[in-house]
């Protein structure tokens, strides 16, 4: 029942990217168009992040069929890892294009060129509808998956930035300041920049194997050792193939021999209060005697 439920939610977010692409892939032609006989940076700002929304798009729909491939005997995970990829690869490209329109702001700020401002103003508007949309076909799941995320950050910023557009476009027609639309580029440059830097880093520790986001290390050793008969916890290791599967290993000190109700014991105590699935526990019996004190 339970993979059901999980081969329908694929299946939901399948589809869910599907039509945001479609959306999102038609309006990026009619926007770098728009930007070109506009004048616009501000526009065509906004079509390059909406050619990473549609890049993001693509590769999280590669990364979803890749990952269903079962794992074999060269990869014994499966192909998982790859979400992690195509994430970091959405960050990095958008990190790109951000400093890329803050270089060409900065150039035109000097120079500011003709703006036909309601031409800018009605693709932006259009921009913003498509966006709304695709936001919300592609707001569920996206805490389950760090590629969906990507791909979801990525549309939320373009919207944000279809909205500054429109600012811009109305500023500039009804006061004719040029310089307005190169001003609006360095705002969303700015805007998209800490939020992808921390979903890059954020790619960057799991592909590291790093402690998952969200996860203290000392708190889940404390709750093991608040089991009955564990002395003592060492080798302790906590890392993520894809963000939502989460592997544990670790050695665990006993003074008893009952080890089989003490693994399973853990186990049920990571599941429920981590949601750690995966975990692989070494019980160590220890050498020392306890010996009370009189």
């Amino acid at each position: 029942m339970k993979d059901q439920s999980n081969q329908s939610k694929n299946r939901s977010k399948e589809s869910s990217l599907w039509f945001a692409l479609l959306l999102t892939g038609g309006f990026l032609i009619a926007e770098v168009i728009g930007g070109i006989i506009t004048g616009s940076l501000a526009l065509l700002s906004d079509a390059a992040h909406m050619l990473t929304d549609v890049t993001a798009l693509i590769i999280s729909l590669v990364a979803i069929y890749v990952g269903k491939k079962p794992a074999d005997a060269s990869r014994t995970y499966g192909y998982y890892r790859f979400e992690i990829l195509a994430a970091t690869f959405n960050a990095a490209l958008l990190f790109v294009v951000a400093l890329f329109i803050l270089f060409e702001a900065y150039k035109r700020l000097k120079n500011p060129p003709e703006i036909y401002s309601m031409g800018m103003l009605v693709i932006a508007l259009l921009g913003l509808i498509i966006n709304f949309i695709a936001i919300k076909l592609l707001s569920h799941g996206k805490e389950s998956s760090l590629n969906l995320k990507s791909a979801y950050l990525e549309v939320w910023s373009d919207m944000l930035s279809s909205l500054g557009v429109i600012i811009a476009a109305l500023i500039i027609h009804y006061t004719h300041l040029a310089w307005i639309d190169s001003l609006v580029a360095v705002l969303i440059g700015l805007w998209v920049l800490p939020r992808t830097w921390q979903l890059l880093k954020e790619s960057i520790n799991i592909l590291l194997e790093g402690v998952p986001e969200g996860m203290d290390i000392k708190n889940i050793e404390t709750t093991i050792l608040s089991v009955a008969d564990i002395l003592d916890v060492h080798d302790l290791h906590i890392w993520a193939i894809t963000n939502d599967k989460i592997s544990l290993t670790a050695h665990l000190v006993t003074q008893i021999g009952n080890e089989e109700n003490i693994r399973t014991e853990v186990q049920k105590v990571l599941s429920e209060q981590f949601n750690i699935i995966h975990t692989t526990l070494q019980l160590e019996q220890s050498r020392t005697p306890t010996c009370e004190v009189h």
